[in-house]
């Protein structure tokens, strides 16, 4: 018998998600408890809605003792099985789906899985064999999550599962931990749900049509099914041609799939957002309830279907004009509900979404489904939507411009070029957003650089030129299963069970069978659904150009609550997790506080899901109960602005750099290539420097500080030794380091800076805001011609030209450098303003400080550099010695090109080398 504890539990969830029962976990739902315990083997559960609901009860047993089941969901198919079983000789003692399932695999084993139409995730315990099987319906619409302990003994395997996270987080049996990839991936790609990992460490999810099988030897997942092989086989025939009996069977095939969802004994209703495809569905149902009212089929609704939408009066997303064309058009077939979901209200629920939630979520738009879900849990007990359309019919912009690939990489020309002015609005809009004038900060400069590192060799990528194939990724890893699962958390937290008419494995392979102008045609996508909806749906939805979808108006939201989502960036917590750099994060969020209009939301929906989640999950006991609140010592910081960016000191578990002691992987002394000579390099570690501050006093205090405690010999007496500064923190303090985000780039800074290549040290003018930094130190005639001197260049195998016409100012403007110290990683500068004289005033300052005559005599002066990674470059000094001296003597960058904070530099001349 396989060596199994802990939790096996399905269904919805309350605050005491699952407590201790004879040696087992149960789980808690509406509908009360349900356990199963056969020696090391435990399955509860307690189903939501139910086909039998009397006599349905779970765990459910086969006569003869053998199979046991726990099931979370509906197969809409199960009539007939059922039929097709009893002919099999198979008797039944209910009239549930349940028991259809069952009896299916008694009779066909984990090959039953694949004959299951709807949505399903269940455990199937075989006393006989004391195997344990696990499975996940095709699209995932049902979810199913497990542990396996990695310190469990070979033959006794050790595994917990459930529908939910937390019920395995509630057996207590490992520690919870996130897992640092799932988080990384999520910040920068804005992926979740796409492979089996979840966000917590060691907790994975089936995916998509798989099953795992527990057994006494260990456990295995395998895939049950072929669907989409048997989809790719299907697009790869020659598409059945686009006609009005296409439109009809695709439309009495999707009133069917509707009409299997309505299977209940419990009130049924749909979720409206006005749009295309939930509209639709609540169409099918209204007509029908007009034309055929005493249909049994349609039982479940009523003699009114109940709708409930989320509407937002004056915002950029509402949809309630959309919603009244449709309630005008059935006025005697619905009965409507608004919800207002409302900023305030969201700060209030914020901590249970995010619990309900489990892991973060691509925005605040699930949020909506949640108040919808709340209010509709007043009236009903299943809920249709039009979940999975978008995905299996084109709903999102890009997949235009997947299926415009498509037809240039198939040479199919004509069609092309229909297509590009049919889509010509879309296309606009493209253009109009690439040249909005937007912020584009990439996300590393807001994260940890350690962080990035470590996961710098994750990728993400999509199908670019298939528009079936790419239908194929985004329904089953990259886009559907996170939509599935918040509705699925939403559903479930108010008990009450959401359907998906169109995620059908039938609706999906006929649609799969006609040609793409089913799916895009013209610059219009969902074709075959709108011409199907004709006469049903009213022209103004079914004509709908522009979509929104059902969200929240996430940039109106932000600004009314911005104090609020600001004290968490300001926070201790946040500032202390290994994920986030957060002056960078407080920089940009306070420059959308002042400039909305520059920044979109998402990204800091991220950062601030991340933090709640953390403090949800893993926070002790009274930082997890006040998400948005922080720690008890939590204040409003002030804002980092950019004339004064955040002198930060050393971070608290940070020890501070001795001043006598290398930067980590380098060295003290440097033999020169130049001269011969030996140097000693100490790197002076700094507070941030911002926008006005005093050089000269900065210096003479590290200057005086260096001196006080010098241990002997660490200076010969005598030795000549020269002071270096970071050309870097000098134009920062002239004002000559802006934030990326507040240089607006002109087209042509935009265009220009795609031709430059960029390397691993350094931007240079390979982004929009260093290319309009070089256009306004020169001008832009003087940038163009170097660029025509650059591509001269390349022909003849010349490099450099650009710079030789462009001058050496332009070489030194530095762009925003995601693994440097705030606020380089996201600021680009010119280079420092009369450098020589910088060098004169530096030297006169160390003259003045307070240190020993001995060392003040042996001074020689300052040195201005320029020095990354890839090169050196002196900019300015006072001193006699060659450039190309003092540049060799910082030939391994010894102040580092990432966030050691160390732009200042003692630099002492030991002599020559063979002497000492």
């Amino acid at each position: 018998m396989c060596g199994i504890s802990g939790t096996y539990g399905f269904g919805a969830d309350t605050e005491d998600i699952a407590r201790r029962m004879s040696g087992a976990l149960a789980h808690r739902g509406p509908d009360g408890e349900g356990l199963f315990t056969d020696g090391a083997v435990s399955l509860a559960h307690r189903r939501l809605a139910i086909i039998d609901r009397e006599h349905g009860a779970q765990p459910m047993t086969t006569a003869d003792g053998r199979y046991t089941i726990v099931y979370n969901g509906e197969t809409y198919n199960y009539l007939e099985l059922r039929a097709e079983l009893e002919e099999l000789g198979h008797t039944f003692r209910t009239d549930s789906d349940t028991e259809v399932l069952l009896e299916a695999h008694a009779e066909w084993g984990t090959a039953a899985y694949d004959r299951f139409n709807g949505m399903f995730a269940f455990a199937i315990h075989d006393a006989e064999t004391g195997t344990v099987t696990l499975a996940r319906d095709h699209f995932g619409i049902k979810p199913l999550y497990y542990w396996v302990d990695p310190e469990a003994g070979e033959g006794d395997p050790r595994v917990l599962f459930g529908s939910e996270i937390r019920s395995l987080l509630a057996a207590k049996v490992f520690d919870a931990a996130p897992d640092d990839r799932a988080v990384y991936r999520y910040l920068k790609f804005r992926v979740q749900d796409d492979d089996s990992q979840t966000f917590f460490a060691g907790v994975r999810r089936l995916m998509a049509g798989e099953l795992l099988e527990i057994r006494a030897d260990g456990t295995e997942i395998s895939t049950f099914t072929s669907l989409k092989e048997e989809l790719r086989e299907i697009a790869a025939r020659p598409g059945r041609p686009y006609d009005d009996s296409v439109v009809e069977e695709y439309r009495e095939r999707f009133q069917e799939s509707v009409r299997m969802r309505l299977q209940s004994e419990v009130p049924v209703g749909t979720s409206l957002s006005g749009g295309l495809d939930s509209s639709a569905v609540a169409a099918v149902i209204a007509r029908h309830l007009r034309e055929q009212p005493d249909d049994e089929g349609y039982s479940a609704v009523g003699s009114r279907q109940n709708t409930f939408s989320a509407v937002f009066p004056q915002a950029s997303n509402d949809e309630e004009r959309y919603v009244d064309a449709l309630l005008d058009d059935y006025r005697g077939q619905i009965t409507a509900h608004k919800i207002q979901p409302r900023p305030e209200a969201f700060l209030e629920d914020v901590h249970d979404f995010v619990r309900t939630q489990e892991e973060p979520i691509i925005s605040t738009g699930p949020y909506a489904q949640y108040a919808v879900m709340r209010e509709a849990s007043e009236h009903v007990t299943v809920l249709l939507d039009g979940q999975g359309a978008d995905e299996m019919m084109a709903g999102y912009n890009p997949y235009f411009y997947v299926y415009l690939r498509q037809l240039r990489r198939q040479k199919r020309f004509t069609e092309l070029a229909g297509e590009v002015v049919g889509s010509r609005d879309i296309l606009r809009k493209l253009a109009r957003t690439k040249f909005s004038g937007r912020t584009s900060v990439p996300i590393e400069a807001l994260l940890n650089s350690g962080f990035v590192a470590e996961h710098s060799g994750e990728k993400v990528t999509s199908v670019q030129d298939d528009l079936k194939e790419r239908l194929l990724e985004d329904t089953f890893r990259s886009s559907l299963p996170s939509l599935l699962r918040y509705e699925d958390k939403n559903t479930m937290r108010f008990s009450i069970e959401g359907r998906v008419p169109f995620v059908d494995k039938e609706l999906l392979k006929f649609l799969f069978s006609l040609d793409e102008s089913a799916i895009i045609h013209d610059g219009w996508n969902k074709r075959i659904l709108r011409e199907s909806m004709d006469g049903i749906l009213p022209d103004m939805i079914s004509k709908r150009r522009n979509k929104i979808g059902f969200t929240t108006p996430e940039g109106e939201w932000f600004r009314t609550i911005a104090p609020q989502l600001r004290e968490i960036f300001a926070s201790p917590s946040f500032a202390a997790r290994p994920y986030f750099d957060a002056p960078s994060v407080l920089a940009l969020f306070d420059d959308y506080i002042a400039h909305p209009e520059n920044h979109g939301t998402l990204m800091f929906w991220r950062l601030l899901n991340v933090e709640l989640w953390m403090r949800t999950f893993f926070d002790d006991a009274d930082g997890a109960g006040r998400a948005l609140g922080g720690s008890a010592e939590t204040g409003a910081a002030p804002a980092v602005t950019p004339a004064a960016a955040a002198e930060a000191p050393v971070e608290e578990d940070e020890e501070p750099k001795s001043d006598y002691a290398p930067n980590p992987d380098k060295q003290l002394d440097l033999t020169s290539e130049a001269d011969g000579h030996d140097w000693r390099r100490f790197p002076l570690q700094t507070s941030l420097v911002a926008r006005g501050d005093d050089i000269e006093a900065l210096v003479r205090g590290h200057v005086e500080r260096f001196a006080a405690g010098l241990p002997a010999d660490a200076v010969p007496a005598g030795a000549p030794w020269y002071f270096v500064i970071s050309e870097k923190i000098v134009a920062i303090a002239q004002g000559r380091s802006w934030f990326t985000w507040e240089v607006r780039p002109r087209r042509a800074a935009k265009v220009l800076s795609r031709f430059v290549s960029r390397t691993p040290a350094g931007i240079g003018l390979g982004d929009p805001t260093t290319m309009e930094l070089a256009i306004r130190e020169v001008g832009l005639p003087r940038v163009l011609a170097a660029s025509a001197a650059g591509a001269a260049g390349k022909l003849v195998r010349r490099k450099g030209l650009f710079y030789e016409v462009v001058g050496a100012n332009v070489r030194a403007i530095d762009g925003p450098t995601p693994y440097s110290a705030f606020p380089s990683n996201v600021s680009a500068k010119l280079p420092p303003k009369d450098p020589d004289a910088v060098s004169a005033r530096i030297s006169a300052a160390i003259r003045g400080a307070d240190i020993p005559a001995a060392l003040r005599d042996s001074f020689v002066g300052t040195v201005v550099m320029d020095a990354n990674d890839i090169g050196r470059n002196v900019l300015g000094s006072d001193v006699p010695t060659p450039a190309t001296h003092l540049e060799a003597t910082f030939a391994d960058n010894p102040l580092g090109q990432g966030r050691q904070r160390t732009p200042l530099a003692i630099l002492v001349d030991l002599g020559i080398a063979s002497t000492r």
